[in-house]
């Protein structure tokens, strides 16, 4: 895994926390790690079916349509 740094409202960082104290997620980046992987999941439907590299080729073929 990477360590990446994030801004986050007050307010999330507050639900997170609380989140953590009530034991429903081992920590804050698990909490965040599982938020992302729904939103992941959603937007993209085709994340979880795709191999690592698969979705490193997709995404790098997107970004070079895009110029």
């Amino acid at each position: 895994m990477k360590i990446i740094t994030i801004n986050l409202p007050e307010k999330y960082l507050s639900a997170i926390q609380i989140l953590n104290d009530l034991g429903v997620y081992p920590s804050r980046s698990e909490a965040i790690r599982k938020a992302l992987l729904d939103f992941l999941s959603s937007e993209l439907e085709m994340f979880q079916s795709l191999e690592d590299d698969s979705f490193r080729m997709l995404v790098r073929s997107n970004l070079e349509n895009r110029c």
